[in-house]
């Protein structure tokens, strides 16, 4: 058995830890958008495949018997090379994903079925408004410049921030509540806007907007591929060991 962890989430980093504990080989890939990434206990990679031939070619190479598909929820792209390289291969492949959040009482989310509808759903007088979205999309919400955003990133950015009005914290999760009400009360959130990530890593800033009742602009999920899924890392180790799997 050698495991690849197509990685970057909490639910892969359990796994990780899990499968190092019981010294079953596998290798931890991530997709290099941050500086520095988390530690691992496993071997690690860092860096893109170059799409589903690149991805086949390290399948082979590296004489991969199970794909973890453990990428973000937004990994679109990702998690369609996988699927399609996994098959090429023949190699079993399991997405280990988190269920996606649900509104509870108090919540005052609109959703958005895209960047560009969230964008759209901005225009109107002057707020401000932190942007939970990572860096890749910022430039969109330049059609919106009459905001002052707020953007909590990883590392911080190498290229100028494409948004006239922005205050930068530059801080790695996992946040609590207090962490989130603190955020939103000193930089005067009046709207926050953030993908819909699902489990517990990041919740805390939504907990925080109910309890300001702050609106919430939701960005839901890209429809994944259809494929085998679990939501635990004992699950993901149950299909690893089951006797149909073996020797595939």
């Amino acid at each position: 058995m050698n495991i690849l962890i197509l990685g970057g989430t909490s639910e892969a980093s359990t796994l990780a830890s899990l499968l190092a504990e019981r010294s079953i080989p596998a290798v931890y890939s991530y997709a290099g958008r941050v500086s520095t990434p988390k530690p691992q206990p496993l071997p690690t990679r860092v860096g893109g495949f170059g799409g589903v031939a690149g991805l086949v070619a390290y399948l082979q190479q590296a004489g991969i018997t199970h794909l973890v598909d453990a990428t973000h929820p937004f990994a679109e792209q990702m998690s369609r090379h996988a699927l399609a390289a996994a098959e090429e291969c023949n190699v079993p492949l399991m997405a280990f994903t988190r269920p996606a959040w649900q509104p509870q009482p108090g919540d005052h989310w609109t959703s958005a079925a895209s960047i560009d509808e969230a964008v759209n759903q901005l225009d109107g007088p002057p707020q401000r408004i932190m942007l939970a979205i990572g860096r890749q999309h910022l430039e969109a919400f330049a059609a919106m410049p009459q905001h002052h955003y707020l953007l909590r990133l990883v590392d911080h950015p190498e290229q100028p921030i494409p948004l006239p009005h922005h205050t930068i914290t530059v801080a790695r999760g996992p946040f609590t509540t207090e962490d989130d009400l603190a955020l939103l009360k000193d930089h005067a959130v009046e709207r926050l806007v953030c993908k819909n990530a699902g489990g517990d890593g990041a919740v805390s800033k939504l907990t925080a907007a109910r309890t300001l009742g702050l609106p919430v602009v939701m960005i839901e999920r890209p429809r994944p591929p259809s494929r085998r899924e679990c939501h635990t890392a004992d699950d993901v180790l149950a299909w690893l060991f089951a006797p149909t799997e073996r020797g595939v």
